[in-house]
């Protein structure tokens, strides 16, 4: 196994001594770099991209050939498991991602089958294969996939929706039906998790973006305790002195703030939080990490209102073990380039201080 260069993001998502905090950004590969545009149009469309494991590795190294981040994350969707259980995903421009299928009710939801990673899935083994060899030891290199709840919104939406109400429909009216989708993509998902792991991902996130949505009671039954279930199962390996040794999963859920506590109680490794969330407040700090929480839009701002923002969140955060700087939610695509360049000079500069070598 290579050395890495730069263990400092996994160092802090076990809560162990570093110089500064380590950071990355969601959606760090993506449509605000000129490159990745040219690459697109060049591509021709966004699956393609996804995959073609050359292409998706040369995404995911894009951002570390500018800024000097202290992670990668491969280039991929949260919605490639439906799209492998058949529901035939695309993307319309300016509208975000569709299913030529949705999931109306319980024998559709049987018909689905678990997809074996190294089949139809094998193009995001492959990106994730080629981008550990190029990157070379440099950083830690993210896996990850969306929640059950989160994939099963789509599935049942047809695509992206604002009001989520035909799964709550099925939430409220059949929750047998969205238990037994829930359950199939649980198992789908630590599956594919696994498998990313065997590949070659160093740290694994589950992206909960539509946990947010869900009611106090409902949020833990249908998004909660599959989430739970997956990291049950995931093949984490054991904690030693070599670093790499450990597999460290982030649970992030948006709009999750007021159940954070749960979410530490899942047993996860980092909780990601999004910027409604105030630092401080975390109980936990130095025994569990937290990954966040700037607003992405502060990033449209002055370089002096991105500093003080990002002080602020190092603030925050205070002197303890376990941060790893991000955004509250993926880049906007509209960001200049050179305001992420700022942000993350900033981040290591300014978070010197909360760290004693």
């Amino acid at each position: 196994m290579s050395q890495l260069k730069n263990d400092r993001y996994l160092r802090a998502l076990q809560c162990l001594p570093v110089d500064y905090t380590p950071v990355w950004m969601m959606r760090q590969a993506g449509r605000y770099l000129p490159e990745y545009r040219q690459l697109r149009s060049k591509a021709g469309d966004f699956m393609t991209m996804c995959q073609t494991p050359e292409l998706a590795c040369e995404v995911t190294l894009q951002p570390l050939q500018r800024f000097e981040l202290d992670a990668a994350i491969i280039f991929s969707d949260i919605l490639t498991i439906p799209d492998a259980m058949g529901l035939g995903l695309y993307f319309e421009s300016g509208e975000g991602p569709k299913f030529k299928k949705s999931i109306s009710c319980i024998s559709d939801i049987e018909q689905l089958p678990i997809p074996d990673p190294e089949q139809s899935l094998k193009y995001v083994m492959d990106a994730i294969r080629l981008t550990k060899k190029e990157l070379n030891g440099k950083v830690p290199l993210i896996g990850f996939s969306g929640s059950p709840w989160t994939l099963a919104t789509y599935m049942i939406e047809g695509g992206s929706s604002k009001a989520f109400t035909k799964i709550k429909k099925m939430l409220y009216s059949e929750p047998k039906a969205l238990h037994q989708l829930l359950e199939k993509l649980a198992n789908s998902i630590a599956l594919y998790l696994n498998a990313q792991i065997q590949a070659g991902a160093q740290s694994i996130m589950i992206f909960d973006t539509w946990g947010g949505v869900l009611s106090h009671q409902s949020y833990q039954t249908f998004s909660l305790d599959y989430m739970q279930q997956i990291l049950s199962q995931l093949k984490q390996g054991k904690k030693s002195q070599d670093i790499t040794s450990y597999i460290p999963v982030t649970l992030f859920t948006k709009g999750g703030g007021i159940w954070l506590d749960r979410i530490i109680n899942t047993g996860c490794d980092a909780v990601g939080v999004d910027w409604t969330v105030n630092l401080s407040q975390i109980t936990q700090k130095g025994k569990i990490a937290v990954q966040g929480n700037l607003d992405p839009s502060v990033l449209y701002a002055r370089k002096q209102t991105i500093e003080s923002n990002v002080e602020a969140v190092l603030n925050e955060y205070g002197y303890h073990n376990g941060h790893v700087f991000n955004l509250g939610h993926g880049i906007h695509q509209d960001i200049p380039v050179e305001n992420v360049q700022h942000l993350i000079e900033a981040v290591h500069r300014l978070s010197k201080r909360f760290h004693h070598d």
